[in-house]
């Protein structure tokens, strides 16, 4: 996390679960960065993340996704995936965030 933030980077989280789910999992996982709660999936859709049913007893969740955004909210960068186990590269993510600057 020191690197991204190095490179201007403030990771961000947002999940159809409860606050109190996100606030359990950052403590159980050890998480130090901002999770935020969409449970009416309102920014959710507004990516275009809606996963319609994919969720536990068929709840809609956010499908996975990374974004950069620049300091005036621009998407700059994105990742989209249909599963969960399949995520860029840290490595990935840093070099794209330091040619946003």
């Amino acid at each position: 996390m020191k690197e991204y933030e190095s490179a201007g980077v403030r990771a961000v989280a947002i999940s159809v679960d409860s606050p109190q789910t996100n606030a359990d999992l950052m403590k159980k996982a050890g998480y130090t960065f901002t999770f935020l709660s969409d449970p009416n999936t309102e920014v959710i859709k507004r990516y275009d993340l809606l996963h319609k049913g994919a969720g536990p007893e068929g709840h809609d969740i956010s499908r996975p996704a990374e974004f950069l955004l620049d300091s005036s909210g621009t998407v700059r960068w994105a990742n989209f995936t249909e599963d969960i186990r399949v995520r860029p590269r840290a490595e990935e993510m840093l070099a794209a965030a330091k040619a946003i600057k």
